[in-house]
């Protein structure tokens, strides 16, 4: 079973930039296309982006697009969101996810979750 832990979330003041990675255990993290999801205070757990497992396909909900992008190094067995131009409405709770593909993780098909990482961006 594949274990995710994300790092890197923090306070950034609007405007500013942020990198999650999400580190993965065991060796099938090649196998999985990997999500990252959020959750603010009071409100459902929403997707953000997904990318397959060669990098190939990618899919970011509306409000990151141009914004926010994901990628991921398969040899390191991690992932990544790199998140630029940060918003208030950015604040949440970040979680990385694995599933089959890119269109299961928008759907919230998710195999496995992480255990998230706080992103606050300040106005």
């Amino acid at each position: 079973q594949v274990q995710l832990v994300e790092s890197g979330g923090g306070l950034v003041q609007a405007g500013g930039s942020l990198r999650l990675s999400c580190a993965a255990s065991g060796r099938t993290f090649s196998l999985y296309a990997l999500g990252w999801f959020r959750q603010a205070p009071g409100k459902e757990r929403e997707f953000v982006a997904a990318i397959s497992r060669s990098s190939s396909t990618i899919s970011y909900t509306d409000s990151v697009k141009g914004r926010f992008t994901i990628s991921r190094v398969n040899a390191k067995n991690t992932g990544y969101l790199q998140m630029n131009s940060l918003k208030p409405e950015d604040t949440a709770t970040y979680y990385c996810a694995m599933g089959s593909a890119v269109a299961s993780l928008a759907n919230r098909n998710v195999d496995v979750w992480g255990q998230g990482t706080l992103v606050t961006v300040s106005s």
